[in-house]
């Protein structure tokens, strides 16, 4: 399974090979806000989003949840909307809207038809610096995150096992929290807190503005300026984390739960970003597509087809992030399969790539066919803006994602069996 970042390229981009990808264009108001628009013409709609960039990882101690749940907030309304009405204005123009947290990022985006764009900047635009939210509002609100974590989280055993994982993968540092929160911070957040981290951090020169659509920049320009470009810039805190500290044995853990039917194995390692180590990390990315890029593939065809260990079986990487990425692998046992011998596989087809490599097939094939899968990018109109907000926010560039097929061509079958 591919990392997000990479599923969204291979889905959402249509080029010649080793041409410009999006061929956007961009600048940077005065206030400090950079600006990406991607021109599609094929339909006459927009997708406008503005990512800010804190999340999760950029909590006060003890205060985890709070990126979350001011996501949430930022729908309650401000000096000139009422709670709900950023949302209703939205669909009763046609249009839809919505907003997710990351570790690293926090991003609100309509879709709507282009003759809107201007009112959807300026809502925008309104509630990045005039957010009002009431005390009965903040009550009720966070009455929808607790039943939100208890949905997702709390009354699935599987998903507490994960959040676990990422809590013991990630020592010492903000990625083994939550997004969401812990229960117990999140029942003890404060409005003035949450009003703390918005003043602080939700300013124009902590933001990226990605308009996708059936615009130019010449176009709307004037309309950018007029929204966002009265806005003042802030003063910034720095953005430091705790470092991980080099691991030194292997953590196991075990869940045994009466809700759970069937056998299931994960496995996490600490790998590398994007932005600090583009060579590995590309390689990482072609190494993923050749264990795990379909059913022909080492994994499956091995361990799935051939020796019948696993009815299930796949791998990921997650490289778009500011601190360490994460490389997961998992699988199902098929009947009379210990979780340790279908353990014991998987690490065999990994140790066979460290001791053996990849051959040169493989290669041209995995990269010819993620280069492939990037067909039917342009036919995307919310695809490419979710793109440049995901590489921006983390620390990587334009140039990065518009010469993509060219940087995932040039990997080597040693710069895999390397990484």
């Amino acid at each position: 399974m591919r990392s997000l970042l990479l599923t969204l390229l291979l889905f959402f981009i249509t080029t010649p090979a080793f041409a410009k990808i999006f061929n956007a264009e961009t600048y940077t108001l005065e206030n400090g806000l950079e600006v990406v628009v991607i021109p599609n013409d094929r339909v006459p709609v927009v997708t406008h989003m503005i990512w800010y960039k804190v999340g999760a990882a950029d909590e006060p101690v003890k205060k985890s949840g709070m990126a979350h749940y001011l996501e949430h907030l930022m729908f309650k309304g401000t000096d000139t909307l009422e709670a709900g009405e950023f949302s209703r204005i939205v669909r009763e123009l046609g249009g839809q809207d919505n907003a997710f947290t990351g570790q690293d990022y926090t991003a609100y985006h309509q879709t709507i038809a282009k003759e809107h764009l201007e009112k959807m900047m300026t809502m925008e635009a309104d509630r990045m610096i005039n957010l009002k939210v009431s005390e009965d509002h903040f009550v009720s609100e966070k009455s929808v995150v607790i039943e939100e974590r208890k949905q997702r989280t709390e009354n699935d055993p599987r998903a507490l096992f994960t959040e676990q994982m990422r809590s013991t993968l990630h020592v010492n540092h903000p990625y083994g929290t939550p997004v969401i929160g812990w229960m117990d911070e999140i029942e003890n957040l404060q409005w003035n807190d949450i009003k703390t981290f918005y003043e602080t951090w939700y300013a124009p020169n902590n933001a990226v503005l990605i308009i996708s659509g059936d615009v130019t920049l010449e176009e709307i320009k004037p309309m950018i300026e007029r929204t966002y470009g009265v806005i003042e810039k802030k003063e910034l805190p720095d953005r430091t984390r705790a470092q991980t500290p080099p691991a030194i044995g292997e953590s196991k853990m075990k869940l045994r739960h009466e809700r759970i039917k069937q056998l299931s194995f994960q496995s996490s390692r600490l790998g590398p970003n994007y932005s600090d180590n583009k060579q590995d990390s590309l390689a990482l990315d072609v190494l993923v597509e050749i264990l795990d890029g379909g059913p022909t593939t080492r994994l499956y065809k091995n361990l799935v087809v051939d020796q019948k260990i696993a009815t299930s079986v796949s791998m990921s990487y997650m490289s778009g992030v500011i601190d360490n990425g994460a490389i997961w692998l998992s699988g199902i046992p098929s009947d009379n399969i210990s979780l340790e011998e279908l353990e014991d596989a998987i690490n065999d087809e990994i140790q066979n790539v460290i001791n053996n490599g990849v051959t040169e097939q493989e290669l041209k094939d995995a990269i010819q066919r993620l280069q492939d899968s990037a067909v039917f990018a342009r036919d995307s109109v919310s695809g490419p803006a979710r793109i440049f907000g995901y590489t921006l926010t983390t620390g990587s560039t334009v140039d990065d994602i518009e010469n993509w097929p060219e940087l995932i061509g040039g990997v080597t079958a040693e710069q895999v069996q390397k990484a």
